[in-house]
């Protein structure tokens, strides 16, 4: 019998890049084609494994019937000689998938009614692998600069503040402010925790070195954070409790006024509700006012993801021109994602402060879409002291003759 060729085909999922020996079978013109795996020895496959009763992971079982079914292998069943499509088996699990054949590249992420704030909301969906979690926040773990990891979950017995931010952002400068939070409120069990949205972390290093401060600063360059919590927009701010609850979900808020004419943030009450909860344990939100305040991701969510995925592995690759048409593909799917669209505006040769972050903007605005998203209840907080006074952010021309460049 001959030999089957087969080639190393990188999967992306979760921050997480790994190879699959695979055949791949190339569509015609403006098609993906199809990458086909084999169970590994032992039966894994894709963090499953092929058992008798079905394909299983941990206690949650499919059954065979079921599988062999949606995988097409009729009544005979599967066997670890056949070949599966890897994008037909992660719908079986609950999964996306999006593949290149052509380039070697698959990217997989949880179908919108199997993601963990689906699971928030409703205790779960079983059938795909996602238990009841009683309102406990989705755990992540990032690197530093220096490549030292810290999980959410470190940091069970303290309240959590976590800042995303990103050096395309003009709240770069509110990072001071924030490290300030950090050492005011430390000695009373709280952590504050910046994350950076940027894909390279050179971009990011000279906003958190200028920052200081002992907080943990943490790099997200797969976007791992936000798509755990289905982030749009920076700055987004949410918070834990000392039993790892999400007791805020995805909230903007500012630590500074520097930008409060584009975003009509107060910060001055976002830092005082912030006081509160950390003094009084009383963080403003019931837990059926965080259920009510999550967005889980819809499926053009999550292909946005997925898409954008690919689009920046290509990049990295040095394959410019095909990644650029992923990261495009990216904000058609989701034209809200803006961590997505102006996140990546770089790798497609754009200035996240320029003329198309201006376009962006309009955009979102003629459609009805809010670029940013505060929650109500801290609007109306007392405030006990003046907010950190604004900084000066650097503006130049965008050297286009219609609009001036400007941070935020």
């Amino acid at each position: 019998m001959d030999e089957i060729e087969t080639v190393d085909v990188t999967v992306l999922e979760a921050g997480r890049t790994s190879l699959l020996h695979a055949r791949v079978e190339p569509g015609g013109p403006g098609r993906s084609g199809r990458v086909l795996v084999r169970p590994a020895e032992g039966g894994g496959l894709l963090g499953w494994r092929l058992r008798p009763q079905g394909w299983c992971r941990g206690d949650v079982c499919i059954p065979a019937s079921v599988a062999a079914r949606r995988l097409g292998a009729g009544e005979r069943g599967l066997g670890a000689e056949d070949w599966i499509d890897i994008a037909e088996f992660a719908g079986l699990t609950g999964r996306l998938a999006m593949v290149d054949a052509v380039r070697g590249v698959a990217a997989l992420g949880p179908a919108a009614a199997s993601h963990e704030l689906r699971g928030l909301l409703d205790g779960g969906a079983p059938d795909a692998g996602v238990a009841p979690d009683a309102g406990v926040a989705p755990d992540v773990a990032l690197p530093d600069l220096e490549g030292r990891l810290t999980a959410l979950s470190d940091l069970r017995g303290r309240k959590v503040a976590v800042v995303a931010w990103a050096s395309w952002c003009g709240c770069r400068y509110d990072l001071p402010a924030w490290a300030a939070q950090h050492d005011e409120l430390a000695d009373q069990g709280f952590t504050l925790v910046t994350v950076a949205l940027d894909t390279d972390p050179a971009a990011a290093r000279e906003w958190i070195d200028a920052a200081g401060g002992n907080h943990p600063a943490l790099i997200d360059t797969d976007g791992v954070l936000a798509g755990r919590y289905n982030l749009t927009n920076v700055p987004t701010v949410f918070w834990i409790d000392e039993a790892g609850r999400l007791v805020r979900p995805p909230d903007t808020q500012t630590a500074t006024d520097t930008f409060r004419s584009m975003n009509g943030i107060d910060s001055a009450r976002a830092l005082a509700a912030l006081r509160r909860w950390v003094t009084t344990g009383r963080p403003g939100l019931g837990a059926e006012d965080v259920r009510r305040h999550l967005r889980p991701p819809s499926d053009d969510d999550q292909r946005a993801r997925l898409a954008a995925a690919i689009g920046i592995h290509l990049y990295r690759a040095g394959q410019i021109e095909a990644a650029a048409v992923y990261l495009e593909k990216a904000g058609r799917l989701a034209p809200h994602q803006v961590a997505i669209r102006r996140g990546t505006m770089r790798l497609r040769g754009a200035d996240p402060f320029g003329q198309e972050y201006f376009d962006l903007r309009a955009e979102l605005e003629a459609n009805g879409v809010p670029i940013y998203r505060p929650l109500p209840d801290w609007q109306a907080e007392e405030t006990g002291a003046a907010p950190p006074p604004p900084v000066e952010a650097a503006g130049s021309g965008c050297g286009d003759g219609r609009r001036p460049r400007v941070d935020r």
